[in-house]
């Protein structure tokens, strides 16, 4: 069964900055697009970063160009991390990572059948 699972979350002030992870399992390929996704109380699942092919292809959400960045593990090939610096106070929200094959590094939610069950980022001013 194809597992996603997130991890790194927590509390930053602005300015500060995190790692997250993203770990599959149960895939039989890899020839996919790794997402991140995040979702703050009231308001819709927005797109921030995708990857496709280890790295070979990246597509970001202009909120979060030149702050964040998406990379695959150069050994373990089956971890993706989404570095996030210069953090605001408006990056705070549940991030979700999705996986799918359909769409060519889409953001919409509606493309990514596989999810993980989310971390918590909280950015205070």
């Amino acid at each position: 069964q194809p597992q996603l699972m997130e991890s790194g979350g927590g509390s930053v002030q602005a300015g500060g900055s995190l790692r997250l992870s993203c770990t599959r399992s149960g895939f039989t390929y890899s020839d996919d697009y790794i997402a991140w996704f995040r979702q703050a109380p009231g308001k819709e699942r927005e797109g921030v970063a995708v990857l496709y092919k280890g790295g070979i292809s990246t597509a970001y959400a202009d909120s979060v160009k030149g702050r964040f960045t998406i990379t695959e593990d150069n050994d373990a090939k089956n971890t993706v991390y989404l570095q996030m610096s210069s953090l605001k106070p408006e990056d705070t929200a549940m991030y979700y990572c999705a996986a799918d094959r359909r769409r060519w590094l889409s953001l919409a939610p509606g493309d990514y059948d596989y999810w993980g069950q989310g971390t918590q980022v909280t950015v205070t001013s």
